[in-house]
């Protein structure tokens, strides 16, 4: 019997349109199992969808470096994993000197710091729904702020490969650095992972490996698929993904976790 569900939330819960539908919320709350969005997201990008489905249960953002609940309307943080404030620095003046097609930005706990409005800051506002905070990092750097994620974007593939190449040179190896689509990559702690997000939140509610069931589609929800004991792939996953599934639903555009709840966990032969 599966007694909390993970899920993934880009390309997995919502549709191309960074939307939920309502085939999926009706079947979240008509399962009436504990749902956790698990997400690279910043807690304000995650909350409509929290208030849509109604979840009180502890949520995972930021890849696994907080873990936290929406309190009366206010996030309250349970658990975080926050990234060196001098490898900001480092990670920011590196890209501002070598990747001049790449936007930069990061996250605290409530806002996301850019410079300047270019093509990928705003392409991230429309997917993801924050509003940047425009401010000068020079000042901010004196802040020694707690920050969760770092953001770069670049629509260029060669820059992006280059780039990776770079950061991964100089890693220190407290950093996780992943390519989360071809125009992302993100950084956070090496000890912002979603499974052990996933981890926690099964030690707090006294769960069985067994008695947890995941959605995925990207490369950066293996760890999480690994340690439940239902993993569930979206068709519109890695294939690389798909041989780690115990099942594979249809895809983030057809309601896919809607069927995987109501097909594999509920065994409801709904016929969605």
């Amino acid at each position: 019997m599966i007694k909390h569900i993970f899920s993934d939330m880009d390309g997995t819960l919502l549709n191309n349109a960074c939307q939920i539908s309502d085939g999926n919320v009706k079947a979240i709350e008509d399962s009436q199992i504990p749902f956790t969005l698990v997400s690279a997201r910043s807690p304000k990008e995650m909350v409509e969808v929290i208030d849509k489905l109604h979840l009180t249960e502890p949520q995972i953002g930021f890849n696994g470096g907080l873990i936290f609940q929406k309190v009366d309307g206010e996030i309250r943080s349970l658990k975080s994993e926050t990234i060196d404030f001098s490898e900001v620095e480092r990670i920011i003046q590196v890209v501002k000197d070598k990747f001049k097609k790449t936007s930069y930005s990061f996250y605290d706990l409530n806002n996301w710091y850019v410079e300047k409005i270019d093509k990928g800051i705003e392409y991230e506002t429309e997917v993801g729904g924050q509003t940047p905070t425009i401010s000068e990092f020079a000042s901010l750097f004196k802040q020694k702020l707690s920050v969760f994620k770092i953001m770069l974007i670049t629509f260029d593939e060669t820059e992006m490969e280059n780039l990776v190449n770079e950061l991964n040179q100089f890693n220190p190896g407290n950093l996780s650095i992943y390519q989360s689509t071809p125009t992302y990559l993100e950084i956070t702690s090496t000890n912002a992972q979603k499974h052990l997000g996933i981890e926690y939140i099964k030690d707090l509610e006294n769960l069985q490996t067994n008695e947890l069931a995941a959605f995925g589609d990207g490369l950066n929800d293996l760890s999480m698929l690994q340690n439940v004991g239902t993993p569930i792939v979206m068709e519109n996953g890695f294939e690389s993904l798909k041989k780690h599934a115990k099942y594979i639903t249809k895809d983030n555009e057809h309601d896919g976790v809607a069927y995987g709840i109501n097909q594999y966990l509920l065994n409801k032969k709904t016929g969605i």
